[in-house]
């Protein structure tokens, strides 16, 4: 290895520690509340409060919930984010042909929406009612976006129908791992939430002066006492933002849509994708509510195409067919859906074998 490949692996490891701070401050944490639950609340101090039977329960309750989320929290960490199929990305001809002296944004868009034709792509960066609105293009990746995906800068590359990038688990939340951010969220809430009422009682003794716990116990009283605060104000932040994610859910928003609406052709539409509170759910949980609590893939589709709100114009417009993918987030039942697989555009410059692309929408 010579002195530039030793300075460039020097940077790439401080790099990556730097982003794994936030990480390894949540492990520290989580690590001094299993010392200050399992060690100062049950082993030392609770004799004097509570039956071994209530310890076992205290005990038992506590591990499962961490297990549950410890689970979720790293199939979150360590999920890669879903790159772009190689179906979008340009050929060599093609990018050769678009990437010609002089540029001409003109071409370039002739040239993409030529490309496109049988991508199942629905938004775009403008919605122009004259003409024809842009392909979404990643010239840094070469690819034409999917719908709903969007450049990481962090990741350095597309990732599917991201939603942002969580510095908390130094990886983009995204379609692969939507799911198991959602219940790492909600079992870090749990948790939070039981070792503060398992703790209460505790804390109220100590600030009670006739209280023989308020005398004995120094250091246990210290780590319990910060141990219910600092649950408690996790408690607060957790729940602000599993109350706001589940918002998202409910709608079939991702957090860059709901500051960003996507743009169809005939406009911006922050209810798009949206197919009702049910089917939302289901786009991310999948059909099998028994699996719902477990860190386990579940999401329905590919995370490159969607359904659409049968409000946007491109979903009125298509014809019924009987196509059924099991996997694909369209798999809803028969009695009360329908796919769509052709769509009629007026504009004389789009051509009929635009018709593919549409195969992937549905009407709710």
């Amino acid at each position: 290895m010579d002195a530039s490949d030793s300075k460039r692996f020097c940077c790439v490891f401080c790099v990556k520690m730097v982003k794994s701070i936030p990480v390894i401050f949540i492990l520290c944490i989580l690590a001094w509340s299993y010392y200050a639950y399992v060690y100062h609340l049950c082993i030392s101090a609770l004799g004097g409060i509570a039956s071994m039977e209530v310890k076992a329960l205290y005990l038992t309750v506590y591990h499962i919930i961490l297990v549950f989320f410890l689970w979720s929290y790293f199939k979150t960490i360590f999920t890669e984010p879903g790159g772009v199929p190689p179906k979008f990305r340009l050929p060599e001809e093609v990018f050769e042909e678009f990437n010609r002296i002089p540029i001409d944004l003109n071409r370039q868009n002739a040239v993409l929406r030529d490309f496109s034709e049988n991508l199942p792509v629905m938004t775009f960066t403008n919605a122009d009612e004259h003409f024809f609105s842009d392909i979404r293009y990643c010239d840094k990746c070469r690819v034409v976006k999917p719908d709903r995906s969007h450049h990481c800068s962090v990741c350095r590359k597309c990732v599917l129908k991201m939603d942002h990038h969580c510095p908390w688990v130094n990886n983009c939340v995204s379609y692969s791992n939507y799911k198991f951010f959602i219940l790492f969220l909600a079992y870090g809430l749990l948790m939070c939430i039981y070792v503060v009422a398992t703790t209460a009682e505790y804390v109220i003794k100590f600030w009670d002066v006739t209280s023989d716990v308020r005398i004995s116990g120094g250091s246990e009283k210290i780590h319990i006492i910060f141990l219910f605060f600092i649950a408690s104000m996790f408690s607060i932040s957790l729940f602000s933002l599993f109350a706001y994610h589940i918002y998202l859910v409910s709608k079939n928003r991702t957090t860059l849509e709901s500051f960003r609406p996507p743009k169809f052709s005939e406009g911006c539409d922050k209810n798009g994708f949206n197919l009702g509170c049910c089917r939302n759910i289901r786009e991310v949980f999948g059909k099998e509510v028994i699996l719902w609590p477990f860190p386990v893939d579940t999401s329905l589709g590919d995370g490159s195409s969607f359904p659409i709100n049968k409000n946007i114009p491109e979903a009125q417009s298509l014809l019924s067919s009987d196509i059924y993918d099991q996997k694909s987030s369209i798999g809803f039942e028969n009695s009360d859906t329908q796919l769509f697989t052709s769509i009629l555009i007026n504009d004389d410059s789009c051509s009929n074998t635009n018709v593919a692309k549409y195969q992937d929408l549905i009407e709710i």
